[in-house]
């Protein structure tokens, strides 16, 4: 259950990470701008996904919100903080362009990082009743 929900995580931040990334480097943006859109991102689409599966079950809009806020924080925040990390300590990542097979490479190993080190936090949570084992209850 842990790295199904690290999984769910992974995939949001993964979409706002590459996102972010291509437009803040499409644009010309220097690197802190471009990395912090793709963080803003990341937690963007990483609730959304959340917030979709619970908008289904029936839950009213605001207490979805509040359960995807619950649910995926700490998971998303450790993700955020660790795939980031990598890349600002790659050598050259952060200058990578978006045709260069560092920054597609570099951005995957990040990915694969922060993945192996969530899950974990995942299942620490999932074990005390919080994160992903809240949002479980309204998955039919």
């Amino acid at each position: 259950m842990a790295a199904r929900a690290t999984l769910h995580c992974l995939t949001g931040c993964a979409i706002g990470e590459i996102l972010g990334m291509v437009i803040g480097t499409a644009l010309g943006w220097g690197n802190m701008p471009t990395m912090a859109l793709a963080i803003v991102l990341a937690f963007f689409f990483g609730y959304t996904l959340t917030l979709r599966s619970v908008l289904r079950s029936g839950v009213d809009f605001r207490t979805a919100f509040r359960i995807a806020l619950a649910a995926d924080t700490l998971s998303i925040a450790v993700m955020e903080l660790i795939d980031n990390g990598v890349i600002v300590l790659w050598p050259g990542a952060m200058d990578a362009t978006l045709s260069d097979v560092l920054f597609w490479g570099a951005l995957a190993i990040s990915l694969a990082v922060a993945f192996v080190v969530t899950t974990p936090v995942n299942k620490w949570m999932i074990g005390r009743g919080k994160g992903h084992a809240v949002v479980h209850r309204y998955h039919h």
